[in-house]
């Protein structure tokens, strides 16, 4: 069982995290790169002179793009890794687990990882005003946590009291509300955030529908192999 775990969350999160980073290179970095240099004064938006939306950008950089190649795959590897055990869960209470199942997987965890906490506390580009970062995280873990249980409920609760509680799982991070800055402030334009909160959320989705669909296909194709094994 661990052995097919392992194995089936390592080649789905390596998979779906190196799709996931070359979409994030082609849509979000761009993005990034234009924000920072608002962020470090290289170009002004304030006053009367018009600024050009499409500047020159830096180009392809092979040790910081194959770092981030790198990390956005271990890290879809290992949330993989926590939605092929949760799956092995599922499948013992008798759930069918296939590539079909796991998109609807992999949606849910979209939901509970970046729809749910980007709802009160959406991705922000560099320079944007901010609450202290570690205020930040504990809401954004509690958020994510509390959906996570939501969806698990919505699945398999199985009765309209399990829905209620799920429903006010996922409203309660922002009724209580994310830690806000002081004031507002910052260099980057707004259409700028506007975009990179578009694709960020975009790219999210991609990735965690391929990381849902690869692990539910790896997990079926590896239990296959150890059936016919045995």
């Amino acid at each position: 069982m661990y052995t097919r775990i392992l194995t089936s969350a390592l080649f789905a999160g390596a998979a779906a995290g190196l799709i996931a980073a070359l979409l994030q290179l082609v849509f979000v970095q761009p993005v990034l790169l234009h924000a920072e240099l608002y962020e470090s004064g290289e170009l002004v938006h304030f006053g009367g002179t018009p600024v050009s939306a499409h500047p020159e950008l830096p180009g392809f950089d092979l040790m910081r793009d194959s770092l981030s190649i790198v990390f956005t795959m271990l890290t879809y590897t290992g949330y993989t890794l926590v939605m092929v055990a949760l799956m092995s869960m599922a499948e013992g209470r008798g759930a069918a687990i296939n590539a079909r199942t796991g998109l609807i997987w992999g949606i849910a965890g979209f939901i509970a990882f970046h729809l749910a906490p980007g709802f009160t506390l959406a991705p922000e580009v560099p320079g944007v005003a901010a609450a202290d970062v570690g205020d930040r995280q504990v809401w954004w873990t509690a958020t994510v946590a509390t959906a996570g249980a939501a969806m698990w409920l919505i699945a398999f609760g199985g009765n309209k009291i399990s829905y209620l509680i799920a429903v006010a799982l996922l409203m309660a991070p922002h009724l209580i509300g994310a830690p806000e800055p002081d004031s507002f402030s910052g260099p980057v334009p707004t259409e700028i955030g506007a975009l990179f909160a578009a694709r960020a959320f975009g790219v999210g989705l991609a990735a965690w529908a391929l990381v849902g669909t690869f692990a539910g296909y790896f997990w079926q194709t590896e239990g296959e192999r150890a059936e016919a094994s045995a």
